[in-house]
């Protein structure tokens, strides 16, 4: 669910995406939550600029980001050690791939998993812009 308006079509963006990495983390303000972890479900989607000149574009990994570089970075990121809010890992996640300097766009979705029993997830989306 994305409450956000689509991307604006100018640039072009190619966008793509992790959808529902999940993790264990450590994360919490409460003392319940200190030391332990939790279960995260992360979702990173992207825009990249695109060229519109080109009906299909050279077959080369160099024309896009790899997704395996940003399932590392979001690794890295949460194994980092404790974080007590999940719109610090979200924002902490986005200027990682915002440092791409192909990247022009990013959402982060970050769910805190089995916080309530009566409710899938918790948790927060945001959008950066370089």
């Amino acid at each position: 669910m994305t409450i956000f308006a689509p991307w604006a079509d100018q640039p072009p963006l190619r966008h793509l995406f992790l959808k529902n990495m999940v993790l264990d983390a450590h994360i919490g303000v409460f003392p319940h939550e200190q030391g332990v972890t939790q279960r995260i479900r992360v979702s990173v989607s992207f825009g990249v600029v695109d060229r519109n000149d080109l009906e299909v574009g050279a077959d080369d990994l160099s024309r896009t980001v790899s997704y395996e570089d940003v399932v590392l970075l979001v690794r890295r990121i949460v194994q980092e050690g404790h974080v007590q809010l999940v719109e610090t890992l979200a924002e902490r996640i986005a200027a990682g791939v915002l440092a791409d300097a192909r990247v022009r766009v990013v959402r982060v979705l970050i769910e805190k998993l089995d916080v309530f029993e009566e409710i899938e997830a918790v948790g927060v989306e945001i959008e950066r812009r370089a």
